[in-house]
Parts: structure tokens; sequence; C-alpha cells
């Protein structure tokens, strides 16, 4: 376990669910959900392993194609914002819908022919490349994590996040645009989750509507075994950060254990649930009432 080759595997396993906790910090700082993270990271590497160099030789945009999985994913996030905000649908069904929108775009751009896969070298071995003894997987994930403490932390669109999940009606008395706020948050989380989605699709080295598979459970359990509150107003991306890296370097050490994968998914399963029922915990007559 105490070794440089299996603490650079945990940063670079690490990486993905970082850069979609992010995005998804955000959202749940507002009191809100999103569970549509595993259908645009489909969405997003299939659509740029289809405009990057690839088996199939059919386009290649160059570095234009991180810019069009990554819009890929801030416009079914942006288009899930609306739909929330303006035809106050939940967010959780939204975002279910757009799960599955996200899958069947990436299922239709997979279609029937062969599996598109990316030449050896280059960009199939960039996320396990060390620079500065650190897989630069870890590094654009740290980049992530930095962009969007700066959010919280500095930036009025950050402040606005906090006082929507403290109070909206509040926040909106106060001259805040809820709707604008939250349209733009679920974007950034879109573009979050397409970033993922690229990065899962380079580690993989082929193009797969499912590559964000499993991805929605580590990213809410980091979040919520990390502090931020599920009824929004309190948290931060570098609380989710800590429990990426706690859930992370526990299937690390249950793999490394011998234990089957049974057996791990049902400790997730039970960290998510004790670590939810010790956040709502103080807020039980609260979510009591609002039930």
């Amino acid at each position: 376990f105490l070794t440089i080759d299996n603490i650079r595997t945990i940063l670079d396993q690490s990486a993905t669910p970082l850069i979609v906790g992010v995005g998804a910090t955000l959202i749940i700082l507002m009191g809100s959900i999103d569970l549509s993270v595993e259908g645009l990271m489909g969405a997003a590497g299939m659509a740029f392993i289809l405009t990057t160099e690839n088996s199939r030789g059919s386009l290649d945009l160059g570095v234009a194609s991180f810019a069009i999985g990554i819009a890929v994913g801030a416009v079914l996030g942006m288009l899930a914002g609306l739909i929330h905000t303006r035809l106050k649908v939940p967010t959780f069904i939204v975002t279910i819908g757009f799960w599955f929108i996200g899958l069947g775009i990436a299922t239709v751009l997979f279609g029937t022919d062969s599996i598109p896969l990316l030449p050896d070298g280059g960009l199939k071995t960039w996320p396990n490349t060390v620079f500065l003894g650190l897989p630069f997987s870890f590094w654009l994930a740290g980049l992530i994590v930095a962009l969007g403490w700066v959010i919280t932390r500095y930036t009025k669109l950050g402040r606005f996040t906090y006082a929507i999940g403290n109070n909206e009606e509040v926040a909106r008395s106060n001259g805040v645009s809820v709707s604008r706020i939250k349209v733009f948050v679920f974007a950034f989380a879109g573009a979050c989750s397409g970033l993922a989605g690229i990065l899962a699709t380079l580690r993989l080295g082929a193009g797969s509507p499912t590559v964000g598979g499993g991805i929605l459970f580590v990213t809410v359990a980091a979040v919520v075994i990390g502090g931020t509150s599920l009824s929004g107003g309190k948290g931060g991306v570098l609380r989710t950060m800590l429990g990426v890296m706690i859930l992370t370097v526990l299937n690390n050490g249950l793999i490394l254990s011998g234990v089957s994968s049974s057996i791990q998914s049902g400790v997730s399963g039970a960290i998510l649930i004790v670590a939810i029922i010790v956040a709502a915990w103080p807020l039980r007559s609260r979510l009591r009432i609002t039930k």
C-alpha cells in the first residue's frame, strides 16, 4: 500500500471523481442535486473521441476536440438548469432525464461501426504521464479543484450559490438573480462532467457510452462524506476533495486486501448511508417538515 507506485495509482483513480465532484459540490450547495453526470460523461467522451484522431479516422480537429467535449457537457447542463428554473421541474427529475438523454446521444454517436480507439502513445498515455512526481490526471483535477475553490470563495457566483442554498427566498428578495445563477452553476457542473468524460475516455483508450459508469455514486458519497450539507448553504470543494480521497484510499485498500468486488460495493454503500445519517441528523426536524 505505502509505495510510490500505489500512491500514484490512488491519485490517478481520484482524478475523475474529483473533477465531477467540483461541479456536484456547487449544485448541492444550492440545495439541488445533479444525477446526470454519467450520461453527460458518455456524451462528452464520445463527442471528443470522434473529433480527434481515432481508429475510425472520420475526423480529427486536434485541440478543438477537447473544447467540443466540454461544450457538450456544458450545454446539456445548461438545458437541465433552464428546464428546472423555467418549468419548475425538481432537479432530481430533470437530471435523471438528462442522464438518459446524454446516454442516448453517446449511444447514437457510438453507432454500429467498429469501436473508436485512440492510437497508441500520445493522448492515450497522457493521464498516466508523471510530472514532478504526480500523474497529469491528478494535476488536471487539482487545477479544477483550485478553480472551484476560487469560484466559491472569491466570486459573486460562489457567494450567491451559498446564499441560495441557505435560503432561496431571502436571496431572491435581496436582489439575487436565482434562476440565472442556477443555470450558470448547472452549466459549470456540466462542463466538469464533460471534462471528466474526456479524461475517462483517455484513460480507457476507446470510446464508450458508459465511460462514466459508477462515478455518480462515488461523487455524491464524496460530497456527503466531505461534509457539504444536503440542504445546501454549507460545505465546499476542499471538503469534497477530502471525501474523494477517503473513498479512493478505502477502495484501493480493499482491492489490495483481496476483498471481492461485491463486498467492496457493500462497504461503500454502508459508508454512504452512515455519512448521510450523520449529515442529516442535526436537520432531521427540518427535513421532516419539508417531507
